[in-house]
């Protein structure tokens, strides 16, 4: 596995549960203020993460949602 690979597979897993996180909080699913923080804390975690990876690999890509989205 390359490190195009790599990004690529990692941005897949952190989208999914991005995408499962949003739907888990818009559905109610927090049973309590702490399970609250804990997922929101857990979304801006990952957004952090993926932002951070686009940044890096701009230094070398011009299309970099392309390249993470191309499998």
């Amino acid at each position: 596995m390359n490190i195009v690979q790599f990004c690529q597979a990692l941005y897949k897993v952190l989208r999914r549960r991005e995408n499962d996180l949003r739907e888990q909080l818009a559905h109610g699913a927090p049973q309590n203020f702490e399970q609250y923080r804990s997922m929101v804390g857990e979304l801006q975690g990952i957004s952090f993460a993926i932002d951070e990876m686009k940044t890096l690999l701009e230094k070398s890509e011009e299309d970099v949602e392309q390249l993470l989205t191309h499998t």
